[in-house]
């Protein structure tokens, strides 16, 4: 009887968090940024970079699901 460790765990969770930790960042940024009348470059790129973590998003929670069915 000896010590089993205990099975290896997904980083797929963590990345969800991370994931949609960046899509509220970003998303608020931009929202920020429109409201501060910044130029408009920067509502953009805040914008997309807030696209970019929402596919990240739905692209890990797909893996995740097809991952645990």
């Amino acid at each position: 009887m000896g010590y089993e460790p205990p099975p290896p765990r997904s980083a797929l969770t963590l990345r969800i968090v991370l994931a949609s930790f960046g899509l509220v960042l970003w998303i608020a940024a931009a929202v920020l940024a429109a409201l501060l009348e910044l130029p408009v470059g920067w509502v953009i790129a805040f914008a997309v970079l807030g696209v970019v973590a929402l596919v990240d998003l739905v692209i890990v929670a797909r893996r995740k699901r097809s991952e645990s069915g």
